[in-house]
């Protein structure tokens, strides 16, 4: 049986939290995080918006091209793909390992976790704000 590692996202940075799960993911450990909406990214409201909208154009129309990602729990892990090598085999096998939840899931309510934030203070953005204000 493989390592598992539950990683409880409140209050957590978003790039911080994303390079550790990349990490341990590829040390063969299987991740799971849960309260993905409540993981925060650290800076000026209107400039992350700025970025994601930016995203959202890039895009292009509903019927081709990417399809844009609008929940907290795929923002999350796309930030994680971005730090794997995810087009080679021990990239893909890692973020095989990673699983996201918005809650906590019922089979994990009981099992240990790992508290990976603290309250912060000062400009931030959670990532369901952010998902509500996505045009």
């Amino acid at each position: 049986m493989e390592l598992q590692i539950i990683i409880d996202g409140e209050n957590a940075t978003l790039g911080r939290l994303a390079s550790y799960s990349a990490k341990q993911a590829v040390l063969g450990k299987k991740i799971i995080i849960v309260n993905a909406e409540k993981v925060v990214i650290i800076g000026g409201k209107r400039g992350i918006l700025e970025k994601y909208n930016r995203l959202v154009r890039l895009g292009g129309s509903g019927l081709k091209g990417p399809k844009i990602i609008r929940t907290p729990e795929r923002i999350l892990k796309k930030t994680i793909r971005g730090m794997l090598a995810h087009k080679q085999g021990r990239g893909r096998e890692a973020l095989k390992r990673i699983r996201c939840y918005n809650t906590i899931p019922k089979e994990f309510e009981n099992e240990k976790r790992i508290k990976a934030g603290r309250e912060k203070h000062g400009k931030l953005l959670t990532l369901k704000e952010l998902v509500k204000l996505i045009k």
